[in-house]
């Protein structure tokens, strides 16, 4: 089966953090180093919050490759959905966050650059 493939970024920052969470947290940093940053499906969170307060998530979310899609649509709902997984995520665990955002990339497009990919888009 062929597909698309969209690299989903998820940006943010701690906020409202009990002393419990932030030692939680701390207590995990390893395991969500920036050195294993990895794009996943279920998506991959990396901070340092000894430094700052801000955290990344890194979403792979593939989904059947449609003649007629648009694909500016199509890089808006991937965001969006990995932009609900994440709040799922910090919501789940109780975790204070805002300034979510998220960005898309369609991995088909990447190798294009800048130029190649605002051109697709406007002829896609």
């Amino acid at each position: 089966m062929s597909g698309r493939t969209y690299r989903v970024t998820v940006r943010g920052m701690f906020d409202g953090l009990s002393d419990a969470q932030r030692a939680e947290l701390l207590g995990k940093a390893s395991e969500h180093d920036v050195l294993h940053a990895a794009f996943t499906s279920e998506g991959h969170l990396s901070y340092d919050l000894a430094a700052r307060p801000f955290f990344t998530f890194r979403f792979l979310d593939v989904r059947p490759d449609e003649d007629d899609r648009d694909p500016v649509a199509e890089l808006d709902a991937a965001a969006a959905r990995a932009e609900r997984a994440a709040r799922a995520w910090l919501d789940e665990r109780g975790y204070g966050y805002r300034d979510l955002r998220a960005s898309a990339e369609d991995l088909a497009e990447m190798a294009l650059g800048s130029r190649g990919r605002r051109e697709a888009r406007r002829t896609g």
